[in-house]
């Protein structure tokens, strides 16, 4: 399996989530599988996104393309980090 991580500050959650309810097509589109969303408990407006991608190449495309970099900029996106991890075991305890 193939996740993308994502720490970014939003000036606004509320406005932030709006577009990335409205981006669930593109997202979906693109390769995304399944997605998390958590907030620091400190600040609601530290967003962490994690999903699951179909590639991690589909996911880089997908993140580092100008329709998403315009997306983010509308949304509020302060400096997100992008982190692209391949799952090496999965467990329950």
């Amino acid at each position: 399996m193939q996740y993308v991580l994502i720490i970014h500050e939003v000036e606004d959650y509320g406005a932030w989530k709006a577009v990335f309810d409205n981006a669930a097509d593109i997202r979906r589109e693109a390769g995304e599988i399944s997605y998390q969303l958590l907030r620091f408990d400190t600040d609601a407006n530290n967003v962490v996104h994690f999903s699951r991608w179909t590639s991690l190449q589909s996911a880089r495309s997908f993140f580092e393309s100008e329709r998403l970099v315009a997306i983010r900029k509308e949304a509020g996106v302060k400096a997100p980090r992008f982190i692209y991890l391949e799952e090496i075991e999965n467990g329950v305890l």
